[in-house]
């Protein structure tokens, strides 16, 4: 379980409260509109932001006190966070080894999830020579290979085409279902959440609120979030 106890941010006159739990396992969206603090609530979840006063408990155990690197938590950013000059190998391994030192083992278990995200045979090439798609596949497969039982996700397919980041949700899902993977994902895309599927948290008015089951919460959505879905 995944436990945002009584959560208050504050930055200069923005405020933010969360007191919701979430299911070990589930796949939630986070929608709300612009500026409502979406990003900034997965922030504080992954340790980039400090929150002004509450909890953040997973599994009973208390981490809203550690550092990002300690925490159970995968994030994973819209720009991807590429090292240009590293191959793809290179960079899905530091998701292993941050100091960029792998075994012969570690290549393998590299490999192995490079395949798994469609992209065998492709880890000598860089960035530069990898499509959109293929970028966020990278990544993807970066922070999995992180094997920290959350990922947080803040609109990481957004420049994608919408087919395409339709195929990404749904490796996404996959890869989370077969791997037991709690998943938040921001996204401003009604149709992006119900594709991940599961439950939605909604972020408007100062507020998280939810898990809502995704589909009845966009058939009817409550004010805050009528108004921005229009």
């Amino acid at each position: 379980m995944l436990e945002f106890d009584r959560l208050e941010i504050r930055q200069d006159d923005f405020a933010l409260t969360a007191h919701v739990s979430i299911p070990r396992g589930a796949h939630l969206a986070i929608i709300g509109p612009s500026g409502a603090g979406k990003s900034t609530f997965l922030a504080a979840l992954s340790g980039f932001v400090d929150p002004a006063a509450g909890r953040i408990v997973w599994d009973g155990t208390r981490i809203d006190g550690l550092a990002p690197a300690e925490r159970p938590v995968a994030t994973l950013f819209q720009d991807n966070n590429l090292f240009p000059h590293l191959t793809a190998a290179r960079n899905v391994g530091l998701g292993l080894r941050p100091n960029g030192r792998m075994s012969a083992r570690d290549r393998v278990e590299v490999e192995a999830i490079l395949s798994a995200v469609g992209l065998p045979g492709m880890g000598d090439r860089k960035p530069g020579q990898l499509s959109g798609g293929q970028q966020s596949r990278v990544a993807l497969a970066r922070a999995v290979l992180q094997d920290r039982p959350i990922l947080a996700l803040d609109e990481p397919f957004a420049a994608l085409g919408p087919a395409l980041k339709a195929e990404m949700i749904d490796l996404l899902h996959g890869i989370a279902t077969r791997r037991g993977l709690t998943v938040l994902m921001v996204t401003h895309e009604p149709a992006d959440a119900l594709r991940l599927g599961g439950q939605t948290l909604v972020v408007a008015g100062g507020a998280v609120t939810g898990p809502f089951e995704t589909g009845p919460l966009l058939a009817d959505p409550p004010a805050g979030l009528r108004d921005y879905l229009g």
